[in-house]
């Protein structure tokens, strides 16, 4: 016995020591773009190896892109579009999630084998119609051009059916006998139940929006319509690279989802672990 509890606690501190080596690799990163923010130019881009910390920790970096860059606009656009990626994508996959596992009707598999079909296809392959149907609405650099790829979600259709599958058929059948409709049964007893597969697929439409780059830069060409992402980008000179000032301006792009996972933290874990379990 002695020697299999050995083994056991062995077992463990290797598990949990390779973990914590894992989890620093991946926070690398996020530090050495912390440092760089804090670096004069000369340091940034250094050749030499051992020139981590910087010597004089500046702040001349973070003064130039709030002088340069209003970011008071870039989070209020970046928040919209992540707003109402969210709405649209919880409030249709939630809808289209509950149709195609608990209701019966014409084409149902065909149609959900063409949302499988979709997954599958790089989101590149839809720029160019998603970009003429929204340059024929005359919605070009407005919000409304920001959230149109994310109005419906394969992805979110296909998480929230699988969620809807996982629930007995007994709850449908005790709301049908005490008299509820279709619509009455899916608000009143079986969305309720689907809540942390919503907060799941809201957390990582949220994440998938605020990360989008390649849309808002071709469909926003105007500058009060920018979004973080594509402000960013713009930083990026063909000849020069201001390293601090980019990294800076990195930094404080990051602090709207920081507080966003500080503020939803216990949801964010639950919403993901829920979601694992169920796919």
């Amino acid at each position: 016995m002695d020697s299999l509890e050995r083994n056991r606690k062995i077992s463990s501190f290797v598990v949990h020591l390779t973990l914590v080596l894992i989890s620093i690799t991946m926070l690398v990163p996020f530090f050495w773009m912390v440092l760089t923010a804090f670096k004069s130019t000369t340091e940034a881009t250094s050749v030499n190896p051992f020139i981590i910390f910087p010597k004089v920790w500046r702040t001349d970096a973070f003064k130039a892109v709030i002088a340069n860059m209003d970011f008071l606009l870039l989070y209020r656009n970046t928040l919209l579009l992540i707003f109402f990626r969210v709405l649209c994508a919880v409030v249709t996959a939630t809808m289209a999630g509950y149709a195609f596992a608990r209701l019966r009707f014409p084409g149902r598999d065909l149609a959900f084998s063409l949302v499988l079909f979709q997954m599958m296809v790089p989101n590149q392959v839809f720029l160019i119609p998603q970009y003429l149907m929204v340059s024929k609405m005359g919605m070009l650099n407005t919000i409304f051009a920001l959230v149109f790829p994310g109005l419906v979600t394969a992805f979110g259709t296909f998480l929230l059916r699988q969620g809807f599958m996982g629930l007995p058929k007994d709850l449908e059948e005790a709301a049908r006998l005490d008299g509820c409709n279709i619509g009455q049964t899916f608000l009143f007893v079986m969305m309720p139940l689907m809540r942390s597969s919503m907060v799941a697929l809201g957390i990582f439409t949220a994440l998938f929006a605020y990360k989008d780059l390649m849309w808002p830069m071709i469909v926003n060409t105007d500058k009060d319509m920018l979004v973080l992402s594509s402000a960013l980008a713009k930083m990026q000179g063909q000849y020069v690279m201001k390293f601090p000032e980019l990294m800076a301006a990195s930094l404080i792009a990051c602090v709207p989802m920081i507080v966003l996972y500080v503020l939803f933290q216990k949801q964010f874990i639950e919403g993901i672990a829920t979601s694992g379990g169920k796919l």
